[in-house]
């Protein structure tokens, strides 16, 4: 995201640094306010940081919200840029090494557009996963955890407690289903017009 005007001409009331949820990997963040902004927050990446420009009058707890509002939508627009199938597939490569000692290992990993009440499915006498074309652009970790649901069934069919073990290794793993809860319940909802972020 290109750098805020307001701010380069000089108008940011402080600028701190924030420490990222705990289990996000990310850079450093930088919050820097500004008595100008009265609604809008943006942000973007600068050097080996992000920044994250806020109001000048929001209280810490609004900052700490938005900033992982923030974190989530940057990396939602990254992921979308960057993960095609066969960046799918090495990314689930990388993820059974890490959380199953590369145990789970699938013959085919790609995006379909066919899939509409669910975010993956998982075909283990074909070895194949096939993830909803509805998660891209969703954050990385959403990903993540959708793609280690599918592999667990690559070890373990169904849905009882020595599968929820195997995902118990994400640590990420609550976070993520509640994001894809949220999702569910959001599309629930009657329409509304967005809150308008930079």
């Amino acid at each position: 995201m290109p750098a805020d005007p307001l701010h380069h001409a000089g108008q940011r009331l402080r600028s701190t640094t924030s420490r990222p949820p705990s289990d996000a990997e990310v850079s450093p963040v930088e919050v820097r306010r500004s008595t100008r902004r009265r609604s809008t927050v943006s942000a973007y990446r600068e050097g080996g940081r992000t920044v994250v420009l806020i109001p000048a009058r929001m209280s810490e707890a609004e900052e700490q919200r938005w900033v992982t509002v923030m974190l989530d939508k940057l990396a939602a627009q990254e992921s979308k840029r960057s993960l095609g199938d066969a960046e799918l597939a090495e990314r689930a490569g990388r993820l059974s090494d890490q959380y199953f000692d590369g145990r789970a290992r699938p013959a085919s990993v790609r995006w379909v557009t066919n899939q509409n009440t669910r975010w993956g499915s998982c075909t283990p006498s074909e070895g194949s996963i096939r993830l909803s074309h509805r998660l891209q652009g969703m954050p990385e970790y959403v990903v993540d955890y959708v793609l280690l649901h599918e592999l667990a069934h690559l070890l373990v069919p169904g849905h009882g407690p020595s599968f929820w073990r195997l995902l118990e290794a994400y640590p990420r793993t609550e976070r993520a289903r509640g994001y894809l809860e949220g999702v569910v319940a959001a599309g629930r909802l009657p329409h509304q017009p967005p809150s308008r972020t930079e």
